[in-house]
């Protein structure tokens, strides 16, 4: 598969097999659809989505088109109130195993359980289409007067702490059967609060008897508003619900409000008989978010905390905090108190030999440099500054094999994939992606990678190449996309083309579509608020939200904020990457507070965790990009320019370092795509 592998014919084969596609010797050329067809097919399937057959006509000729199936389910979906049994039956019975087909089968099953037409519900239905479906699977059995069987039809819902409303007549009708035992109720109500569902276990709690009820309501209390669960609880029962109440109201206020949970916990460590277990986890809260804070005595309170209430985080922490304060001795100690496998994370074993080099254990420090630069990490690349080596990039090419990528180009659910993506329906065509190519063994799902980033489809390496030699894949995982403009118009703001890429990278893993919980869009996650403004301050046209689709746009305005950002922290890349995250007047508190660190430093003391991981992961984006471009790479510490001190773009005179490639060394590159936007440490 590789160039400097023996390429293996018979996994991908054998898959093609088994997806239905029997490989005859001598393979047809599969035919690209043409620019007409596909324009027909756009206007075709707008038409389709306003329901009705005016569709049909312009959907002449294209009924051997690998997409036409979806025109005929746009329309179906448009008009699913008015649509009947026989019409939806003919369609899943044309394509039984296409994506289409399944949203139909669910959405009109949806529409007949809100027709309350029964009878046809459950002649169509079929398991595994949700949760909201199952409960009306349950409401169509009790509707023709059948009985409800707990362990058979209820155990598997009951253990979810939340459920759509749809469950709430059937769970009515097993309360009045009985099956609601009070055993019953509290097990979904621990699962509701280990989950947070504090909306679940109010529901549950009129079904207990009074005492019962009141002790669920502290619950709920807890998790709504612990503020005023720990005021209540003053006037609590010392019961074993009521000690469970105040642990869940003290953790979560501990998130918050540190010092107030911690003037709470003084008030109410006496008045519970909380067990071994609850004051664990009471006093680990208040440990961790003071050590968030970086609050004085931070560092003792971890240190302090008994064994078994010592998690990974709080371990974590103690380094942090150890290293917020520059106490060398106590980072070491603190690394030491780590568990074997955060011991080798590469962010500890890094901080190791900064501590041992402060400690004027040098020979020890660089040993363990020496092993960490053979990484291609944000921390390997750090060390390898530190030894002045080069930087442990190590790429693989696929080898070229049209017989193989004929027989790809072939799986018609592949096709049918490739073509979503190319008449700009991305969210379908990954779905097409993924279904086609479950179960495929590495060396198919790497030349599908190929095919896709050769179309412009950059995204499906980027999250198909994620483990093992596929990381070195570097070609297809950090694509240049030079027809986006990322290049012009990052000299064109005054930033580095490869922190622009690296920015790019990491928010969005190159899916032009994206869109966060909190409205962010596009390549570059630009919120529309922020890019109106932005447009606005450098005199761009502004065409609303959702041009922040369109790449070309998205970068444009990407760049300039990346500008802005930069310009506001004295050009550093490092600080305005994390401005970019979290925001800047976050990092603006967090300059304040401990803006005499160094950047390595600093980066480690962020309290954000997805923060601290952006950073380093768009550095590390920057080195590689910088590579993929010029083929060497400015030095990561250069990038990391000192707190208060101007950055200054590289120029030709700037120092470059050179790639090397050693002894690989098993390791998570960067690079694997991320969604999450947790700020909890």
């Amino acid at each position: 598969m590789f160039a400097n592998a023996t390429p293996q014919r018979i996994p991908l084969l054998c898959w093609m097999l088994a997806a239905g596609c029997l490989l005859a010797t001598s393979l047809a050329q599969a035919t690209e659809p043409s620019d007409a067809q596909r324009a027909a097919f756009k206007q075709a399937y707008a038409a389709a989505q306003q329901g009705g057959d005016g569709w049909r006509s312009l959907a002449d000729g294209l009924h051997d088109y690998p997409l036409y199936a979806y025109l005929t389910a746009a329309a179906l979906e448009h008009d699913i109130q008015q649509t009947d049994r026989a019409s939806v039956e003919a369609y899943l019975k044309q394509y039984p195993d296409w994506i289409p087909a399944t949203d139909l089968r669910r959405d009109f099953l949806l529409e007949l359980a809100r027709r309350q037409d029964w009878s046809n519900f459950l002649a169509m239905y079929q398991p595994g289409l949700g949760d909201a479906l199952s409960c009306d699977a349950l409401q169509a059995r009790l509707a023709r007067g059948e009985t409800l069987n707990f362990d058979k039809d209820l155990s598997a819902l009951w253990d979810k702490p939340s459920l759509p409303t749809a469950c709430d007549p059937v769970f009515d009708a097993a309360h009045d059967q009985g099956l609601l035992t009070s055993n019953r109720l509290w097990t979904r109500i621990d699962i509701a609060a280990d989950a947070g569902q504090g909306g679940t276990i109010s529901k549950l709690a009129g079904w207990l008897a009074a005492d019962d009820s009141t002790a669920a309501q502290q619950l709920a209390l807890a998790l709504r508003d612990p503020s005023a669960a720990v005021v209540a609880a003053t006037n609590w029962p010392d019961t074993q619900r009521s000690r469970q109440a105040v642990t869940l109201a003290l953790t979560r206020l501990a998130r918050r409000q540190s010092d107030t949970a911690d003037t709470a916990w003084q008030n109410l460590q006496s008045r519970f008989n909380f067990s071994v277990l609850q004051r664990g986890q009471i006093l680990h809260a208040l440990a961790l978010f003071h050590a968030t804070d970086f609050d004085a005595n931070a560092l003792a309170r971890l240190i302090a905390l008994p064994p078994a209430a010592q998690t990974d985080a709080s371990r974590e922490w103690r380094v942090r905090v150890a290293l917020a304060e520059q106490d060398w001795p106590a980072v070491l100690a603190a690394i030491d108190a780590l568990t074997e496998t955060q011991k080798q994370d590469g962010e500890w074993r890094y901080f190791r030999a900064r501590a041992l080099a402060a400690l004027g254990r040098n020979a020890e420090a660089q040993q363990q440099l020496s092993t960490l630069a053979t990484e291609p990490t944000f921390f390997g690349f750090l060390a390898a500054d530190r030894l002045q080596q080069p930087y442990a990039i190590c790429p693989l090419q696929l080898a070229d094999d049209p017989q193989r990528e004929e027989a790809l180009l072939n799986q018609p659910g592949l096709l049918r994939a490739f073509e979503l993506y190319a008449v700009n329906l991305p969210k379908l065509a990954r779905r097409e992606w993924t279904q086609a190519l479950q179960g495929a063994d590495p060396d198919t799902l790497r030349l599908a990678a190929d095919l896709a980033n050769k179309r412009g489809w950059y995204d499906r390496a980027v999250f198909t190449l994620a483990s093992g030699d596929a990381l070195r894949l570097y070609q297809l995982r950090f694509p240049l996309a030079s027809q986006d403009g990322v290049v012009p118009q990052a000299a064109q703001s005054g930033i580095e083309a490869a922190w622009a890429y690296g920015i790019l990278r990491a928010e969005s893993a190159w899916m032009s579509d994206a869109r966060s919980g909190a409205d962010a869009r596009g390549l570059m996650q630009l919120l529309p608020g922020t890019a109106e403004l932005v447009a606005k301050r450098n005199g761009l046209n502004w065409g609303g939200g959702d041009t922040l689709y369109d790449p070309t746009v998205n970068i444009t305005l990407g760049t300039r904020y990346l500008a802005q950002m930069a310009e506001r922290y004295n050009g550093a890349p490092w600080l305005a990457s994390a401005a970019y995250n979290a925001g800047p007047g976050r990092v603006d508190q967090w300059l304040a507070a401990r803006g005499t660190l160094t950047p390595d430093l600093f980066v480690a003391t962020i309290p954000f965790k997805e923060t601290r991981e952006y950073v380093a992961r768009v550095m590390a984006f920057s080195v590689i990009y910088d590579w993929r471009l010029n083929g060497k790479a400015v030095p990561l510490t250069t990038r990391l320019s000192a707190i208060g001190q101007p950055y200054g773009l590289p120029n030709a005179m700037s120092v470059h370092k050179s790639v090397s490639c050693p002894v690989i060394v098993p390791v998570t590159p960067p690079g694997s795509p991320s969604t999450a936007r947790s700020a909890s440490p």
